[in-house]
């Protein structure tokens, strides 16, 4: 595996399989990688020739206040990791590299950015965005890979790329979790076990919505207030927010009629979760 640090070497490398007419599949990722990033690397495999990784701890995606400095780092793990998926590309470049001094162009999804995380993150998907934009201008892919979990922030950016015109396949993967339901993510790390346990109450939730919609039950404020007793009662977990949307514009509906996406963010401890399941009728 090829380690690049740098956006004119990066550039080079695929410029070179450009012109060899290879297919380039870019995974980006903040690093601090688990199951549900490997699964995205061997979708990656599948959907071309060549897999490029990028790691970027993005603080154009930071609120003040947040995460950011403390967000989990073990590079070395990474590389290791994506070695035994065979990646071709490691691109890890520099927060310099990526916003150079006096940088002032960003990227900004206007509608979806607003709902969901949006509304508890400002200016959250414009760091998203933006930093997404600059990765497919420097490596070039033909096909991008994100996962499902992250619903909305794949959302914002098949909206940004039909709206610029952007020519990459934009593919998400479904969501990967532990065997008791638990939705993988790098902020897993901040629960202790008793946080742990208690962050099960999202996927418990999520079922529970499932099982009222199979027996036939529509109504989403029936439905949204089944979810936040299942949450409340979990004494740990502190709901951001519980919705019913539509599964493409991410606004409110007040019935299930598909698709439509049930989405949830939950604080347990230092860790802020969010989980989301597509509600069939």
């Amino acid at each position: 595996m090829q380690i690049i640090e740098s956006i004119s070497d990066m550039r080079q490398w695929s410029d070179r399989h450009w012109h060899g007419l290879r297919r380039i599949v870019l995974v980006p990722t903040m690093g601090f990688l688990h199951e549900g990033h490997l699964s995205l690397m061997r979708l990656a495999r599948l959907r071309g020739d060549l897999v490029v990784a990028s790691i970027f701890v993005n603080p154009a995606q930071f609120s003040p206040g947040e995460d950011f400095a403390g967000y989990p780092r073990d590079f070395e793990r990474d590389r290791r990791l994506l070695e035994a998926e065979q990646v071709d590309v490691l691109f890890h470049p520099s927060e310099q590299q990526i916003f150079p001094a006096g940088a002032q162009t960003f990227v900004e999804v206007e509608k979806l950015s607003l709902p969901l995380c949006g509304a508890a993150r400002p200016g959250h998907f414009r760091g998203v965005a933006t930093v997404v934009v600059k990765l497919f201008s420097i490596v070039r892919p033909q096909v991008a890979i994100f996962g499902e979990k992250d619903y909305q922030q794949l959302q914002v950016i098949r909206r940004m790329v039909r709206d610029l015109s952007l020519a990459v396949e934009i593919v998400g993967h479904p969501i990967v979790r532990e065997p008791d339901g638990l939705a993988l993510s790098s902020r897993n790390a901040y629960l202790n076990a008793a946080e742990r346990t208690a962050a099960l109450c999202l996927s418990r939730a999520l079922c529970i919505a499932e099982r009222l919609v199979k027996r036939g039950e529509v109504k989403a404020t029936v439905i949204i207030d089944r979810v936040r007793a299942e949450l409340n009662n979990q004494p740990l977990a502190t709901v951001d927010y519980v919705k019913v949307c539509d599964a493409e514009f991410l606004e409110d509906i007040d019935e299930v009629n598909e698709p439509t996406l049930l989405a949830l963010a939950v604080r347990i401890g230092k860790a802020r979760l969010i989980d989301n399941r597509m509600l069939k009728v």
